[in-house]
């Protein structure tokens, strides 16, 4: 996995790539001489490093999903309020590594806030006094502002994030992902695994063109040793908040999300409806378990945030 110091230029290859040191992008740069030597080509330190801040971390989950517009954000949210409010002695975090589309802060309420840094690291934004979130999205002069990388420069994003965070004593560090199975993915599961990673939760909706992308997710987590805690399909139905009928928007011409976890024998943690009250609540940064508890999404979610513990907990005792 390559990695990229911090003051490295723009479009620097990675420490550990052949051409480190070697190419025009090189020039200039402080670290040329070592990297050009193959001495910076040992086993990464950012491994260790990110296992000693993760000690204090119990529980740590990745969203994932192959298919993006899938809901990963906003079910990051949920998951996370729903674990924070249902006991207030239960320490909560969100880590946002899509590092080109950070809409946690938006979605969590706490947009244009920043983040300090102290002896311990830096800290992140507070929503509750035991929910936290950290996402390059408080490190932007705007939320405008394109972040245009390469892929070294996200892994030592990511990198810093996981290690250089003051986190303190978590039970559960929630990661959102940005969907596919390229720099981000890997960044973190190299560096997670080697910190005790609990494991990987995915998303999808019922229709083909979804499933077949998060098949592909599937295989990603089989091939670097992702634990999958499980399947959850969103937005299988919308229920009018009126008249109550349930409409399918995306139908399960081949079976859904149960189907294919059976095929592919991944437990299947559940089904949330669609609730168009839901996009208002991530647009206004409110908690929707908390505005509309009588909601179906409420409901159901609520059931599948004990059977999302239990499976945490499982792993665990594994």
């Amino acid at each position: 996995m390559e990695d990229v110091p911090a003051e490295a230029p723009e479009h620097c290859p990675g420490t550990q790539s052949e051409s480190a040191g070697k190419v025009s992008a090189c020039q200039g740069c402080p670290n040329q001489l070592i990297c050009s030597s193959g001495a910076a080509r040992g086993p990464d330190p950012g491994i260790e490093l990110v296992r000693k801040r993760m000690e204090s971390v119990k529980y740590k989950i990745l969203i994932l999903s192959g298919k993006g517009g899938v809901g990963k954000s906003t079910f990051t949210s949920l998951l996370a309020r729903g674990l924070a409010a249902a006991d207030s002695d239960r320490n909560v975090a969100i880590l946002d590594i899509d590092i080109c589309g950070p809409s946690v802060p938006r979605v969590m309420g706490v947009l244009g806030e920043q983040v300090h840094q102290s002896g311990s690291g830096w800290s992140p934004v507070y929503v509750e006094d035991n929910l936290s979130v950290m996402s390059i999205g408080f490190l932007l002069s705007s939320p405008d502002d394109a972040i245009i990388w390469r892929g070294p420069k996200k892994n030592g994003m990511i990198r810093q994030f996981l290690s250089e965070v003051d986190w303190g004593v978590l039970d559960y560090l929630v990661i959102d992902t940005p969907p596919g199975t390229s720099d981000e993915h890997l960044s973190a599961a190299q560096y997670l695994l080697s910190a005790g990673l609990t494991g990987a939760i995915i998303l999808t909706t019922p229709h083909e063109v979804a499933l077949l992308d998060v098949r592909k997710e599937i295989d990603f987590c089989r091939k670097v040793n992702i634990p999958l805690l499980g399947v959850v399909e969103n937005m299988a139905a919308f229920v009018c908040p009126k008249c109550k009928t349930e409409t399918a928007i995306f139908p399960a011409n081949t079976g859904g999300a149960t189907k294919m976890a059976e095929e592919l024998g991944v437990p299947f943690l559940g089904s949330l409806p669609l609730d168009s009250r839901l996009a208002r609540s991530c647009d206004e940064g409110t908690n929707f378990l908390i505005d509309v508890p009588d909601s179906p999404m409420t409901v159901a979610f609520n059931k599948l945030l004990t059977d999302v513990v239990k499976a945490c907990e499982e792993s665990r005792n594994n």
